[in-house]
């Protein structure tokens, strides 16, 4: 099952929701590169989960140099002419920038998101997961990251219904909606095999996938 068409395709959904996970199945199964968040790089992120008010315009901003460096550096290096998989959309950081910012702090925010952006091509598809608050609650207690051990219930319910709204909008390249709450595409052979197979009959700029109970 090729997806050559695809150069980039980023698989993104809110905390625990697996996003990772799945994007390090498909570059394994495609062979493509990989191109990874990384949370622990960012020096504020844990304080910012201890006291979001104070850290969150320093988290955000580290976070947004961090991506847009790696962004700038693939692209120069010609990497997105090659199948690459990430696990992260830059577009959407502006979603954590209005979720978490004060007022004052979103307007500077924009100013340099808006500078920065049209710097990053868009993917060729996005994969975006999908799983009730509660599902993404249960999977970041059980897997207790460090890092992640301050995140309050109500935050990741916030950040659920931030990222259907930021994906009920987005248009810049062909989305792909999964619900995930009865897939494993991990574990399970036959799920992924699924999911292959309906990415690869895609046709239109978005389409939905989701399995009953």
């Amino acid at each position: 099952m090729s997806l050559d068409k695809y150069r980039h395709i980023v698989v993104e959904g809110p905390i625990g929701v697996g996003k990772t996970s799945l994007a390090r199945k498909l570059a394994a199964h495609t062979g493509a590169t990989t191109l990874f968040e990384k949370p622990e790089a960012n020096p504020f992120l844990e304080r910012f989960y201890l006291d979001p008010a104070r850290y969150a315009l320093s988290t955000q901003l580290s976070f947004l140099f961090q991506r847009i460096t790696e962004m700038k550096q693939l692209t120069q290096a010609g990497m997105f002419e090659v199948n690459t998989v990430s696990d992260y959309l830059f577009a959407k950081d502006e979603l954590f920038a209005r979720l978490n910012l004060h007022d004052d702090e979103f307007m500077l925010y924009q100013n340099v998101f808006r500078h920065l952006a049209p710097q990053v091509p868009a993917p060729d598809l996005v994969i975006y997961l999908q799983a009730a608050p509660e599902t993404l609650i249960e999977r970041v207690h059980r897997r207790a990251n460090p890092y992640e051990r301050p995140i309050s219930d109500s935050y990741l319910t916030r950040l659920s219904q931030a990222y259907s709204d930021f994906f009920y909008h987005y248009d810049a390249a062909p989305v792909f909606v999964v619900n995930s709450e009865n897939l494993n595409f991990v574990d399970k052979a036959d799920d992924f095999a699924m999911l292959m197979e309906r990415i690869k009959q895609m046709r239109g700029a978005r389409e939905y996938f989701n399995v009953g109970a």
